[in-house]
């Protein structure tokens, strides 16, 4: 049965800190110079949100459809899950979108940004998740297009996204969202992507803190790679969430007529979420910092401690060894050498003297 128990626990163990190398991304993914254009095997999703304070309508386009249409009036947003280069082109030269804007859509793995072009705002920025499989941070990039009474947000993933309380909103008759012009609902997806990273931090502090413990309590005998794999993680991390707050400081900034004056207190709002997760962020590499000391401290005290016993036994064993090679010696003249007393003297010291020493060392506090 304790094997099992420990079997077990050997596996828990592994799937918790699971780490798929085959996967593994590199810290920098972006290249400028490299066309990262999808291909033509992707079958985009087209989800169209034509609504008013009092009407809703949700439906699932076809590629054709979904191309051609602009619906004037009220207000309209189009999510499109998944990234075909001739569909973006396609819906970007419907809804007159800058050559620039397709390509940055088009172009994976980039820096978080908000530009000014033409007559809409164009904003990029991942939405983060957390693997619990593997334990490793995963990101898609997700464009958002905001227009005079439209939003287009484009995302790489056609499975996952954290978009749902946003449609919730506009679900529920007379919601701040069904209210509100165009600007509130980029915002609202802003917010909701923003909001999301805290779930992932909240997920490093939690094996962080675990790691901690087992430190602290001295059962965890491979830290360093664990510490290395989360510091990784956090770096991943931070490296995608700390431009954020640059992209929600352009909106504050931002002179642009899509964006109403009464919208500034959200974005700030925004704008303090993605400053405290970057606290958090910032707090997370400290303290893994901080780990990686304390675990290098106690492998030090370990081996002072097992030095320490080392050196005290040979310490004790010295005595007999210089009795022993005295008494070794090839001279006739050692006193009690011939007589049967000399032995059990010799014993009688190489048991004594150590223990006179041990005394010692006791009052003297060395152990």
């Amino acid at each position: 049965m304790a094997l099992a128990r420990r079997t077990i626990k050997f596996i828990n163990s592994m799937l918790d800190w699971g780490w798929d190398f085959t996967k593994k991304k590199p810290i920098t993914t972006y290249n400028p110079s490299r066309e990262d254009m999808k291909g033509e095997d992707v079958v985009p999703v087209y989800t169209l949100y034509h609504y008013n304070e009092k009407e809703l309508s949700e439906t699932t386009l076809p590629e054709s459809e979904a191309c051609n249409i602009r619906k004037q009036g009220d207000i309209v947003w189009m999510n499109i899950d998944g990234l075909k280069k001739d569909e973006v082109e396609r819906i970007s030269k419907t809804y007159d979108l800058h050559p620039l804007v397709v390509e940055d859509i088009l172009s994976t793995g980039q820096r978080a940004k908000m530009d000014e072009t033409g007559d809409v705002i164009y904003c990029l920025l991942p939405m983060i998740y957390y693997n619990e499989g593997t334990g490793q941070i995963e990101a898609e990039q997700v464009s958002i297009v905001l227009g005079k009474g439209f939003v287009l947000s484009f995302q790489e993933d056609q499975t996952r996204d954290v978009f749902n309380p946003v449609r919730d909103k506009l679900r529920t008759v007379g919601s701040k969202l069904r209210q509100s012009p165009a600007d509130y609902l980029c915002y609202a997806l802003i917010d909701v992507i923003v909001d999301s990273y805290f779930a992932v931090l909240e997920k490093m502090n939690g094996r962080i803190e675990k790691l901690e413990d087992n430190i602290l309590l001295q059962k965890e005998k491979a830290a360093t790679e664990k510490i290395s794999i989360l510091r990784r993680e956090v770096m991943t991390l931070r490296r995608l969430i700390s431009p954020v707050r640059e992209l929600v400081s352009g909106f504050l900034r931002s002179e642009s007529h899509l964006l109403e004056y009464s919208q500034d207190k959200y974005y700030k709002d925004v704008y303090d979420h993605i400053t405290q997760a970057n606290e958090y962020a910032d707090a997370h590499r400290d303290l893994l910092i901080n780990l990686q000391d304390v675990f290098t401290s106690q492998l030090n005290m370990r081996m002072n401690e097992v030095m320490k016993i080392f050196t005290m036994v040979a310490t004790l064993l010295a005595p007999a060894t210089v009795i022993g090679g005295i008494f070794g010696m090839n001279f006739d003249v050692i006193p009690l050498a011939h007589k049967n007393e000399g032995f059990w003297a010799a014993v009688a010291a190489m048991f004594l003297i150590p223990l006179l020493m041990l005394i010692w060392f006791k009052r003297k506090g060395w152990f």
